[in-house]
């Protein structure tokens, strides 16, 4: 530890944004990464616990306090191989990652916690630009030939350490471009688009084979394992009384169209989801409804409201969701603070059109239940409506039977295995929606299983 009061004589700070009225003209980064002397002032507050929480909080288990302390006394490229060891795309995690390690940093109990997501997109950043990060092809091949099937983090998480294995390693993508919801589902505000394919060209280098248009409908034959790690893409509807107006539209669908849009792609004017002039609102508060925020808002929407069936959650950390877990407390997003209205407790009831088009919804107020308040009624002027409720289930294979849970997702053993043998799941297929760490692990851990069933044993972590 470099500095046992870092804590006492530096405030946290956060990573810095550019100015809304400039960032709102664009989809370019919203945010700036830290430079050197910032990075090490703020790594100086890691307290280098006897008991790291932070390592608790992280489903990929990465070194924090390690690469803290190697930040603050200016060891780079070693902070670097250890941040390398656990995360296969810390640059992207370091982004869009909701920092669940922040959450059990002993430092937050009385005081604000580390900014560890920053320091750890700091040392990344610093890999790159310094030319740390260089294809490292596997010295060796076990002849072993191994398809992924999705290329989100789970899916290429388990590529990556499978070739680092020596595996021959495949990876399929029914989009034209690698990245899963990476690529088409996060707005490039969040995460340009030019970081993951820097990562990607890496790995082409290192022997990834990747396939993209590849519709997968029943298991690719030549292979001697299989994973699944498609994403979980059913949208949750909401089908009440007017579902079927004109100017309502699943987030996915919307997010997909404008990176499309943003990356150069001509789209048919019929089929354009454009919220430019438009009254807009997003039901679903999360971060998906967040995006469509910050995207509706660069289309040049009139105004957008977003409204949440849950209550409006507390700035503090509840009392039944003490330190170290992760807790539900308001969360502003750079989307909302570029303009937006946020209402919570509130039911959608109906949506009400005309000639054929919805121009508003018809709402109530929802008590701690969940149910409706009674003669609370009121409405929202809405001409171009998102639904940003969340996911049911993956896409099934149609002509792959294999075993479900009751939720609907792939049904696995205890190491990956799906109820067909040699075929593996991981990621959101296995899990459901869930974080991007969490994908990350579930694809680092798929790897170990798969490498194990393969050869007998495995020297891949387990996480």
């Amino acid at each position: 530890m470099g500095d046992i009061r870092g804590y006492l004589k530096v405030k946290r700070e956060n990573m810095a944004c550019r100015p809304v009225c400039e960032r709102v003209r664009d989809f370019a980064s919203v945010s700036l990464v830290k430079g050197e002397r910032e990075s090490k002032d703020q790594a100086s507050r890691c307290m280098d616990c006897g008991t790291p929480f932070c390592n608790w909080g992280c489903p990929i288990g990465n070194y924090i306090p390690e690469w803290n302390d190697l930040v603050f006394n200016g060891h780079w490229d070693k902070a670097y191989k250890l941040l390398e060891a656990t995360n296969n795309i810390p640059e992207i995690t370091g982004k869009i990652c909701p920092a669940t390690c922040e959450s059990a940093c002993v430092l937050g109990i009385n005081d604000d916690p580390v900014t560890i997501r920053d320091n750890e997109l700091a040392i990344i950043e610093y890999a790159f630009k310094n030319g740390l990060v260089k294809p490292n092809p596997p010295l060796k091949r076990t002849g072993k030939k191994v398809a992924v099937i999705g290329s989100g983090p789970a899916g290429l998480a388990c590529a990556a350490q499978l070739n680092r294995a020596g595996h021959n390693v495949v990876v399929f993508e029914k989009d034209d471009k690698i990245g899963g919801i990476m690529r088409y589902g996060i707005p490039d505000f969040k995460l340009e688009k030019k970081t993951l394919d820097r990562r990607i060209d890496i790995w082409k280098k290192e022997g990834i084979e990747f396939r993209t248009n590849e519709l997968i409908e029943k298991l690719p034959g030549g292979f001697d394992a299989v994973c699944l790690a498609g994403g979980s893409r059913v949208p949750r509807d909401l089908k009440i009384n007017g579902r079927e107006l004109k100017g309502i539209h699943f987030a996915m669908d919307y997010l997909v169209q404008s990176n499309k849009r943003v990356s150069g792609y001509n789209i048919n004017e019929n089929e354009l989801m454009d919220a430019k002039g438009k009254k807009v609102v997003v039901i679903g508060g999360g971060d998906t409804g967040a995006d469509c925020v910050g995207t509706a808002n660069r289309q040049g929407a009139s105004c957008v409201v977003q409204i949440e069936l849950l209550p409006k959650p507390l700035i503090d950390r509840p009392a039944d969701q003490p330190w170290p877990k992760y807790p539900m407390v308001l969360r502003t997003s750079s989307s909302h603070e570029e303009g937006c209205s946020r209402e919570w407790s509130v039911l959608t009831k109906e949506f009400i059109g005309e000639n054929g088009r919805v121009i508003k919804l018809s709402c109530e107020r929802a008590d701690a239940a969940l149910k409706e308040i009674q003669s609370s009624g009121f409405e929202i002027e809405a001409d171009f409506v998102i639904l940003a409720l969340g996911f049911v289930h993956p896409e099934p294979f149609k002509e792959v039977k294999l075993e479900l849970d009751m939720r609907g997702n792939v049904k696995t053993d205890a190491e990956h295995m799906t109820s067909k043998n040699g075929v593996f799941s991981a990621g959101d297929m296995r899990r459901g929606q869930s974080l991007i760490v969490w994908a990350v692990s579930e694809g680092r851990r798929c790897a170990h299983f798969m490498d194990k069933y393969l050869m007998g044993e495995s020297d891949l972590p387990v996480i």
